[in-house]
């Protein structure tokens, strides 16, 4: 192999006449009789060769059986493009290189896919061959914003006095929420550590420890139901700061994405994000993670549903209805799909209403008299050729199901640019939300947050009215970073376990070492942690998270490409002391 002096992206007509060396993959060959132009392409752009008689010391018909994603290394001189050959749509349009010599590297087989064209193939088929599609330019993209914004995030970090601190990956088994997964310990036989699901606990320790600005961009684990949007491991940007409240970790939060946004997309964020309350946005968006970029509020109906003779929506907690402008043209067959859509997300039924001439039509238009109809046009001031649907049910199904439905008409109907930004903050979010299936309370956010300060007296006796003291930074419907204050004293701490069915006896056993360490001059602390898949995804305007890892999962939380997770041998068993019992399913 010749050492490379210059790479395929950079050459420009200033190096005309320069000798040089390029190394990098064949992306096309054009055959012109006895000249062969070959376009050879590295991670940094494309350089056209040219290959002749005249110059090439080499035999052409060689030159000739090239294919594509041959690994090539030529040596050449850089001469000017005619005028008609300059392609301006190539950082080296105005010039080629005339081969002198070239040799093979390794030769490709045939192609499983063409990587030109990434819809060209399933996905399932480009995750396979993963380092194959990592070679277009889609992906190289979104790998070079990933490494640019986490360059951004620890230039912005240092400057802001924050030591970048790892923990460990090897940790304690604390399940509270999602799904530990477990790793058998060879050593100590019938023990298990756990990969974290992040570093919460550690980052707490090292506030105790004095640390009063720590970061990491770190891996978590999670054996969850996956998501399109999820990953069994993802990345979070975690940042904990020590004598801090709200105020303090959102500033340095909001610096942050400014900053980030700023130095890769040349986009420029409002200086205070706006903030709002998570009962606002469950009410007015019917999400506590609203998309901004578009208006379509939620309205509350049951005030005029009420005085109707439709009495599917008297006994229900809640009616919430959603303003279509021209949705009038909405077909049947639309409004059934819309239907169907919403029943996943808990709703029973949507119900429908036309704006016509000042007047309600179809759906349930005729259980509303001609004068609340005329109350109902005036006072919502809807316009003629819309739809209004409405969704009856209890409080959360109503406002969720609602939500979910604005997000799918503003898909529809192209609402939302990719190129506008919209951050907000969501605060004051319920500390526990009852759990029906275990009949107990849990975390909204993690049993470590703080509940409000003027809560704390109801955590006795109303702890459905206890408001924690969590905040999560939203972008265009995405749940950018979540942060709270935490817990720094051990009597609150105990008392929020208890709420949560965690007794003393197993509050010690998952969490002692904690518990231990806020007797020994714990500061108040808080933080947040960013994630930063998503945020990257919302960088590169794609709303596929796996564009933006480099090898990701599927949604089934396998790699097709390694085929794992896999069997292993029954020698390692041995060596973990685990036996593997399969459940016979023959008489199922």
């Amino acid at each position: 192999m010749m050492k490379r002096t210059h790479t395929c992206g950079e050459l420009t007509a200033k190096a005309e006449g320069t000798s040089v060396v390029l190394n990098g993959w064949v992306h096309t060959v054009r055959l012109h009789g006895q000249i062969i132009f070959v376009d050879l392409r590295d991670r940094y752009g494309k350089t056209q060769l040219v290959f002749d008689s005249q110059h090439f010391q080499g035999d052409l018909n060689i030159t000739k059986k090239l294919s594509v994603e041959d690994v090539l290394s030529v040596s050449g001189t850089v001469q000017l493009r005619g005028e008609q050959a300059v392609n301006p749509q190539m950082a080296t349009g105005e010039i080629e290189v005339m081969v002198a010599s070239m040799e093979i590297l390794n030769e490709a087989e045939p192609l499983p896919f063409v990587i030109t064209d990434r819809e060209a193939a399933l996905e399932d088929l480009r995750l396979k061959y993963r380092y194959l599609e990592l070679r277009t330019v889609d992906l190289q993209s979104t790998l070079a914003v990933r490494h640019r914004a986490a360059q951004v995030v620890r230039h912005y970090l240092d400057k802001e006095n924050f030591f970048e601190i790892e923990t460990p990956v090897l940790m304690k088994s604390t399940p509270e929420g999602a799904r530990d997964y477990l790793v058998p310990s060879r050593i100590h036989k019938g023990k298990f550590y756990a990969l974290p699901q992040s570093p919460q606990t550690y980052k707490q320790l090292l506030m105790i420890s004095g640390f009063d600005r720590y970061f990491q961009i770190v891996k978590c684990f999670r054996d969850e139901d996956l998501r399109a949007d999820r990953q069994p491991e993802f990345t979070q940007i975690d940042i904990e700061m020590s004598f801090v409240d709200e105020a303090d970790v959102q500033a340095v939060a909001e610096g942050l994405t400014r900053e980030i946004f700023n130095s890769i997309l040349d986009v420029h964020l409002p200086e205070k994000f706006p903030v709002m309350t998570f009962e606002r946005a469950m009410d007015t968006y019917g999400s506590d993670k609203p998309d901004l970029r578009y208006e379509l509020p939620l309205i509350d109906l049951k005030v005029y549903t009420d005085q109707s003779d439709f009495n599917a929506f008297k006994s229900v907690k809640m009616v919430k209805g959603l303003v279509v402008p021209n949705g009038s043209a909405y077909s049947r067959k639309i409004i059934d799909g819309l239907t169907e859509f919403v029943k996943p997300f808990g709703a029973r039924g949507l119900a429908w209403m036309k704006v016509d001439n000042g007047s309600l039509t179809g759906g349930i238009s005729k259980f509303f008299g001609s004068n609340l109809q005329d109350r109902l046009i005036r006072e919502l001031s809807l316009p003629d050729g819309s739809i209004i649907f409405l969704i009856g049910d209890a409080k959360r199904v109503a406002q969720t199901a609602m939500g979910a439905l604005r997000t799918e008409i503003a898909r529809r109907e192209n609402l939302a640019s990719p190129n506008e930004f919209k951050p907000c903050w969501v605060v004051d979010m319920p500390m526990f939300e009852w759990d029906e299936g275990d009949s107990r309370y849990v975390a909204v956010h993690h049993p470590f947050t703080s509940p409000k300060l003027e809560d704390l007296p109801k955590m006795a006796t109303a702890p459905d009215q206890v408001y924690s003291r969590g905040y999560d930074l939203v972008i265009n419907g995405y749940e950018v970073a979540g942060g709270s204050i935490r817990i720094h004293q051990r009597d609150i701490q105990q008392q929020v376990f208890q709420h949560l069915g965690i007794s003393d006896e197993e509050a010690q056993k998952k969490f002692g070492f904690l518990l231990e360490a806020l007797r020994y001059g714990a500061p108040p602390h808080g933080g947040i942690a960013f994630g930063f898949d998503r945020l990257v995804m919302l960088l590169c305007r794609t709303a596929n998270i796996r564009d933006v890892i480099a090898f990701p999962k599927t949604t089934s939380a396998s790699s097709l490409m390694d085929e794992s997770p896999s069997e292993v041998s029954q020698r390692q068993l041995d060596e973990l002391g685990i036996g593997i019992v399969r459940k016979d399913t023959s008489n199922i």
